[in-house]
């Protein structure tokens, strides 16, 4: 039986199988997005064989939950999975209509702790994260690499780019080794996925660090930056919106305790934004204006989409622009992430860093406090981002969040292995 997790207590298999004998597969499958099953069906499969030894050679199992690729085969299965702490929008779902809580569970384990480390390869940043096997953090790196430098316009991974991103990726194994870190989990973004040469750099990227790195999509990448962002913070009551603003995409995603509830992913980041509207420095106010009307374009699709967005409790804001803005706020002369997490940035405050640095000269907007020099000549872009999402929902304030897509993939990562 292909599958790693089985739904095997008494009352919750009853549960189930009413549900499925009410026509629950035809319902789930017509209310979720089915890229959103196909990401859940891949992550199960990832899990799966990553128990496979390396030198095994005998039959192997095929599909995602259940067994199968596409589409809902087993609520029985999805329920099991999300029980164990699978990030599964169908186990999700079939909970909440059965008033199920993780918070009735227990979840055991016999695995064996271990260190992880993640590597995120994003449009602008190749970003480093190492846990201790009690999940507790031992290196954070961030290093701007710009892997999607001119993509916009060449629709390929420059041959400068993709030499900086593997410098670092070289830097980070080296790093790994010193920490004596067997297992490693790799992620690439917006980048790879519009590059036409994206598999070189994968199979570069592959030999140097002993793993594949997953180019996931836009909704598996939203999924883990909620995972991430909201794994350090305080529960709140209700609904809430994750903002990641990143160089080539930008994610927004509403969840609460039971999970996920929807995600959107759209190709507006700070290095998107930058290269297809600023020719001038500084920038042009009918430029700004453009910028920030694309951004709002995809928001205004997001509210007609899912118009639960403008009713949400609590909003939390992560990733490089918007972390440069607090601290950019704060005037902070040194990245401080413990003055930066949690702290409260208001529309009006954001405002006010868009207008100063977006008047700006290059060689002027470098010298504020908080902005690092590598981040300055795109933070304009990313801004327009940021205040086209908090015009359009209204937003008074968010919560910076510090952590990331990177704490997402450990937890995800940490769940896989039963931790």
């Amino acid at each position: 039986m292909p599958t790693r997790y089985w739904l095997c207590g008494e009352r919750e298999t009853v549960l189930a199988g009413r549900l499925e004998s009410e026509g629950a597969v035809n319902q789930v499958e017509a209310e979720l997005d089915s890229l959103l099953i196909a990401d859940a069906h891949q992550r199960y499969a990832i899990e799966r064989d990553a128990q496979i030894p390396a030198d095994y050679t005998g039959p192997r199992p095929s599909g995602g939950v259940g067994g199968t690729r596409v589409g809902v085969k087993c609520i029985h299965a999805h329920l099991g999975w999300w029980l164990a702490g699978g990030d599964d929008p169908v186990g999700t779902w079939a909970a909440s209509r059965l008033g199920i809580s993780r918070d009735d569970y227990v979840v055991c384990s016999t695995a064996v702790a271990e260190s992880i480390a993640a590597i995120d390869i994003g449009t602008n940043s190749t970003n480093l994260l190492i846990v201790d096997e009690h999940g507790t953090e031992v290196e954070r790196r961030v290093t701007v690499t710009r892997l999607g430098k001119n993509l916009a316009a060449t629709g390929n991974l420059s041959d400068e780019s993709i030499e900086t991103t593997l410098a670092t990726l070289e830097e980070y194994a080296n790093v790994i080794r010193d920490h004596s870190v067997k297992r490693v989990v790799v992620t690439a973004t917006e980048a790879c996925r519009r590059a036409r040469n994206a598999d070189a750099f994968i199979d570069r990227a592959r030999s140097i660090l002993g793993v594949e790195p997953e180019i996931v999509s836009g909704d598996r990448e939203a999924h883990l930056s909620y995972l991430g962002a909201t794994s350090h913070l305080d529960h709140v009551d209700g609904d809430t919106l994750v903002i990641d603003i990143g160089g080539g995409s930008t994610e927004l995603i509403v969840g609460n305790s039971t999970g996920v509830r929807f995600a959107a992913s759209y190709p507006i980041g700070a290095v998107t934004l930058t290269e297809r509207h600023f020719s001038t420095d500084p920038p042009r106010p009918e430029d700004l204006t453009n910028a920030i009307g694309e951004a709002t374009d995809h928001i205004d699709d997001l509210v007609r989409d899912h118009p639960e967005v403008l009713d949400v409790s609590h909003v939390v804001g992560v990733a490089g622009t918007i972390v440069t803005v607090a601290a950019v706020e704060i005037g902070l002369q040194h990245f401080d992430a413990g003055a930066l997490h949690g702290f409260t940035l208001t529309r009006e405050a954001t405002e006010d860093v868009f207008r100063t640095l977006a008047t700006e000269r290059l060689t002027d907007r470098v010298a504020n406090p908080g902005l690092p020099p590598e981040r300055a000549d795109i933070i304009v872009g990313g801004c327009c981002v940021l205040v086209g999402i908090m015009r359009r929902l209204k937003l008074d304030a968010l919560t910076v969040s510090t952590h990331n897509l990177l704490d997402g993939l450990i937890a995800d990562a940490r769940r896989g292995a039963g931790s």
